[in-house]
């Protein structure tokens, strides 16, 4: 495994014309990034991985400094995984100054996750575009947790770069919950007390595969949600293909957002 602590210094050094496979990471490392290796690795005659806490994807600066870092213990795990390279990069480099940092996003996009977090997916998007500019990987390999991300991500980099997006499904603990780096802010009750909301929404997404009609008793379950002392951010049932609302049972998918001890964490069924 080669360490890159400069992006110009990986692209000089690294010959994109084979097949690469790349895997943007915020570190903390789990083995739903482990997937993602995993699959590039498949899939690709080298992968490269970064690790990169985007300061402009956060839009509160405590939340940004309160995610989980643990640097030699993901090298470790990446070494273990034999990847080809990883990418360290520094800020100052991957945003030479502050208009690089956001990228604006359709008005009609800011639903669910980008309503609540004003100007999350504009720092995203900017940093994918950073990425993109020097990474000029054949694919780009996405966890289906962050399902709104990768929606925007592909309409973003649409005929603006030739990297593929390869969405891969969400790795879960065994009560059902998605791995999380933010599941490491978390204590053993308060990952009990989330995989609750994620049985409870697994519970009713079935039940509307089965009964399309049961989609109106939403509101009621996120009652039931937030009668466990649990504040839920958002509950939306939305197109898989668009996230518009017209949805049939053929194309729906429920989307949450909600709060364990202020720790936010996302699912979606």
């Amino acid at each position: 495994m080669i360490i890159f602590k400069s992006i110009n210094k990986l692209n000089k050094e690294v010959n994109f014309k084979a097949n690469i496979g790349f895997v943007p990471t915020m570190g903390a490392l789990h083995k739903g990034h482990i997937s993602l290796i995993k699959s590039s690795k498949l899939k690709c005659e080298k992968t490269l991985v970064s690790i990169f806490v985007n300061p402009s994807q956060f839009n509160k600066t405590n939340d940004y400094k309160k995610y989980p870092r643990q640097m030699s213990k993901d090298i470790k795990i990446l070494k273990k995984l034999k990847i080809d390279y990883l990418l360290i990069p520094k800020i100052n480099e991957i945003y030479k100054n502050k208009k690089n940092m956001k990228i604006k996003i359709d008005k009609k996009d800011k639903i669910l996750c980008a309503k609540f977090r004003t100007g999350h997916f504009e720092g995203v998007l900017a940093v994918i575009k950073q990425f993109l500019t020097y990474i000029k990987s054949k694919y780009m390999f996405l966890g289906e947790k962050d399902y709104q991300q990768i929606y925007l991500i592909k309409k973003f980099i649409n005929n603006k770069f030739k990297t593929k997006i390869v969405s891969c499904k969400t790795i879960r603990l065994k009560n059902s919950l998605p791995h999380s780096s933010r599941n490491f802010l978390l204590s053993k009750d308060e990952i009990i007390k989330a995989s609750l909301v994620t049985k409870i929404i697994k519970k009713f997404y079935f039940s509307c595969k089965k009964n399309f009609k049961n989609l109106k008793k939403t509101n009621d379950l996120k009652k039931k949600i937030e009668s466990k002392k649990i504040k839920v951010e958002y509950l939306e049932a939305r197109n898989k293909i668009n996230l518009s609302k017209k949805i049939k049972k053929s194309n729906f998918k429920i989307f949450i957002s909600f709060y364990i001890n202020n720790i936010r964490l996302i699912d979606n069924f």
